[in-house]
């Protein structure tokens, strides 16, 4: 799959599940919309009827009736009504069907261009119509459901806002893991290389050992080292594999001689660097020189950093192995005399991806960037020096193993 791809991949999945985020809240905030509706409606129409009934039960209603409230009876056969009610009653036709000995109880009727929730019932012999104006309660509650209204639009565009962040976040590990595969591969890709050349090169030269009819002893001492170059590689390639797992517990350091591994890796590289007519000398300074590591992970340092030094030079490498006066660090510096580099892009070199002005070509910028994460996780350091034409330096530094 193509970074292309993988772009695409994960905006398909982004949107897909910011919209079904934003339409599950959004299904949610109609719902309570919806029922905050019918609890309004509800509850309003319940608080009129009782209003109207305990008004209609009030012996003083036609004399002082409540706000809103407009009350009519007919008394021996003559209308009478409440201050400021209108002339006629609200429900004429309830009225003169009670007269007439009918039932008619509570119903809302329009009136005047106003609805009015009416109840009209005889009462002590008489008949009694008592009407609550709803105008007013129908303002109030048109306000109210436009607030519902717009605040549920609201809640809509927060629900996308929502879904867009809840997607972004629920889909960032996919990418990461899309990364760490593409990572993965390029750091396997590069890490491999060096060591199947050296392997390849090791294997050729015992072949035309072989056939050239060389001593036993010199084909033995090859043979050592092609077993233990696909020792290495098998090292490595464990060690590719329990990085992409992710493993959870700690890496588990132990003592390893800094100075043995340096010269191991340089023998690595001797027959490649006979092909190309470049010595690489070891030198080793006095006191101990055991670190705090892995050793397959620092042999990995040193190899990565000779293969750099190889790439840039054509006839000096030197490998330098010492001790701090202090003894609490240890250092190794591969230095070449090749092309150089640059001291403001020095730190630059360590970004992944990263290319020098000089060199072969053929890397593809991730030597130096493992380099510095190994070392890092070893507690140490990596620096770089060095100037155009007058060859480079790279120095790791590592904490010693304590001295018992």
């Amino acid at each position: 799959m193509t970074t292309a791809q993988e772009h695409r991949l994960i905006s398909r999945a982004w949107r897909a599940v910011a919209v079904q985020t934003a339409l599950v809240f959004a299904v949610a905030m109609v719902g309570l919309d919806v029922l905050a509706i019918g609890v309004v409606l509800g509850t309003s129409h319940a608080d009129s009827r009782r209003t109207v009934n305990q008004a209609f039960l009030d012996p003083d209603v036609l004399a002082a009736p409540p706000a809103g409230i407009v009350v009519y009876r007919i008394h021996n056969g003559q209308l009478t009504s409440s201050a400021g009610a209108p002339g006629e009653p609200v429900d004429p036709a309830a009225m003169s069907t009670v007269a007439a000995g009918g039932e008619v109880g509570t119903r809302q009727v329009r009136h005047g261009g106003r609805e009015y929730l009416v109840q009209t019932q005889r009462r002590d012999g008489d008949v009694l119509q008592v009407a609550l104006d709803l105008t007013v309660e129908d303002h109030e509650r048109d306000r109210l459901f436009f607030a519902l209204a717009a605040a549920g639009a609201v809640g809509v565009v927060l629900a996308a806002l929502v879904g867009a962040v809840i997607a972004r976040r629920s889909i960032a590990p996919l990418g990461q893991a899309l990364a760490r595969q593409r990572r993965f591969v390029a750091d396997a890709s590069h890490e491999l290389r060096t060591p199947l050349t050296q392997l390849h090169l090791r294997a050729q030269l015992l072949e035309r050992e072989v056939n050239g009819g060389a001593d036993r002893g010199r084909l033995a001492g090859d043979a050592a080292h092609l077993v233990r170059g696909t020792r290495q590689l098998g090292e490595l390639v464990e060690e590719l594999l329990l990085a992409a797992q992710l493993q959870a517990e700690p890496a588990r350091f132990g003592p390893v001689d800094l100075a043995e591994v340096a010269a191991e890796a340089a023998e690595a590289e001797r027959v490649r660097a006979d092909e190309r007519g470049v010595t690489i000398e070891v030198r080793v300074g006095p006191g101990g020189h055991v670190v705090r590591g892995i050793p397959s992970a620092i042999r990995r340092v040193l190899g990565s950093l000779l293969d750099n030094a190889m790439a840039h030079t054509s006839s000096r490498i030197w490998v330098e192995v010492a001790t701090d006066p202090d003894e609490r660090r240890v250092t190794a510096t591969v230095r070449d005399d090749g092309a150089g580099l640059d001291p403001a892009q020095a730190d630059r070199l360590f970004e992944r991806f990263a290319r020098g002005d000089h060199g072969d070509g053929r890397r593809f910028g991730l030597g130096l960037a493992l380099v510095r994460e190994v070392v890092a996780a070893h507690g140490g350091a990596v620096t770089a020096t060095g100037s155009p034409g007058e060859g480079a330096s790279f120095t790791i530094t590592l904490p010693a193993w304590p001295v018992s």
